[in-house]
């Protein structure tokens, strides 16, 4: 066996737990650093074991339920009320639809614009502005027009 598989199998072997195969037995034997990691190992749990948690204060639960209650009694703001999740999940569904109702309703008045400027006949506001619209860049330029007129005139009179 190898070092670095001696090392997983370590705590289990400090521990006491039965993984001392014949060759885990022979490796600890021949190899000095993984024996001596093994009485380290060993003496480290036995001081865990000799060990004992401190025992709380007797007026510890006492302050505790204090600091409890003054906590409850804090005023809290709008945000506090973001932090449940069934309030957060139903302003964001809530949103959702609204964002959803707007752009519906936004298409449908752009829908009916369209429907109502697609009929519009040739002379009339609409339509003159329609016009305007679509040959935005012709009509941009007004020295352009000015010899539209002048050539009308010259074809009008021979």
């Amino acid at each position: 066996m190898k070092c670095h598989e001696i090392c997983e199998l370590m705590p289990d072997l400090a521990a006491g737990f039965d993984a001392a195969t014949p060759e885990v037995s022979d490796h600890l034997k021949t190899c000095a650093v993984c024996g001596s990691k093994l009485n380290e190992f060993r003496r480290t749990m036995a001081l865990l074991d000799e060990w004992q948690a401190p025992e709380p204060s007797a007026y510890f639960d006492v302050r505790l339920m204090a600091r409890v209650r003054e906590e409850r009694a804090k005023p809290r703001g709008w945000l506090y009320w973001l932090r449940r999740p069934a309030l957060a999940v139903s302003l964001a569904v809530l949103m959702g639809v609204s964002i959803t109702l707007i752009r519906t309703d936004a298409g449908r008045n752009r829908v009916m614009v369209d429907n109502f400027t697609a009929a519009a006949p040739a002379g009339t506001a609409v339509g003159d502005l329609q016009a305007l619209d679509k040959n935005g860049e012709l009509y941009s330029d007004f020295e352009l027009l000015d010899d539209l007129k002048v050539q009308q005139e010259v074809n009008a009179n021979p």
